[in-house]
């Protein structure tokens, strides 16, 4: 197997989040089965929500910045497979050269703008101006609970299914690799695996999700506030 690149995957100077030890892998607890990740159960677990908790709302701080920021993402389920059984989450990996969580992979999504009329609104323009997704392909099925990073962001993820016909034009300055991982594979908790390290007079924990894409060959290391979410999309689609 391919080591991961060699490559910062954090805007922390000399912090490398492959390098921090792994205190658990959660196999103890069950996949979501195959049938649940398909379109109509998605849209059905969505228009009938279950009572459920996210497990990562609020990381500890590590930013100096004392403002909030409002921002969403959007988590794009790619309709994937002949019955479009098959689906996958886009990731993106941002530019090194991005003033915020550079280097890291992560969903389309950013800052709201004061012209958009909402977090979906910011989801979808975000979404456009990063990789090139057309609105028309998307369809919103709902959003995940606000989770808020140690940089002071404050993120609306926004879920979607992104429907065929669609291509991607990625943005240079802000995105360096796009790309899917299946969807089944993510929220397999046989894939999460948890992290603790001594930081700034406290403890941090976090979760990654380390994906080797077997058609390219290269290892994608999800981890921080873009595993969060996936770990709460997992809660939810669970429950």
């Amino acid at each position: 197997m391919s080591q991961f690149p060699s490559i910062s995957l954090s805007s922390i100077p000399n912090f490398d989040p492959r390098k921090i030890p792994v205190i658990g892998v959660d196999t103890h607890l069950p996949a979501v089965p195959s049938e649940s990740l398909r379109v109509a159960a998605l849209q059905q677990r969505f228009a009938s929500p279950p009572n459920w908790a996210p497990e990562v709302v609020l990381e500890k701080r590590y930013s100096n910045r004392t403002e909030a920021t409002n921002a969403s993402v959007l988590i794009p389920i790619v309709l994937r497979g002949p019955g479009q059984d098959q689906p996958t989450v886009l990731l993106t990996h941002r530019t090194a050269r991005m003033s915020t969580h550079s280097g890291q992979i992560a969903f389309p999504g950013g800052k709201a703008d004061a012209t958009d009329a909402d977090a979906v609104a910011t989801a979808l323009r975000e979404a456009q101006e990063e990789v090139g997704l057309a609105p028309e392909f998307v369809q919103v099925l709902g959003q995940l609970p606000i989770y808020v990073t140690g940089s002071a962001f404050v993120i609306t993820p926004v879920v979607a299914l992104v429907h065929p016909g669609f291509t991607l034009a990625a943005n240079p300055i802000e995105v360096a690799d796009v790309f899917e991982v299946p969807l089944e594979f993510l929220m397999d908790p046989s894939n999460h695996r948890r992290h603790e390290v001594a930081w700034q007079d406290t403890t941090r924990q976090w979760f990654s999700m380390p994906y080797h894409d077997l058609g390219t060959g290269k290892e994608h290391f999800i981890w921080g506030a873009t595993a969060g979410m996936l770990r709460n999309f997992y809660r939810f689609l669970a429950a």
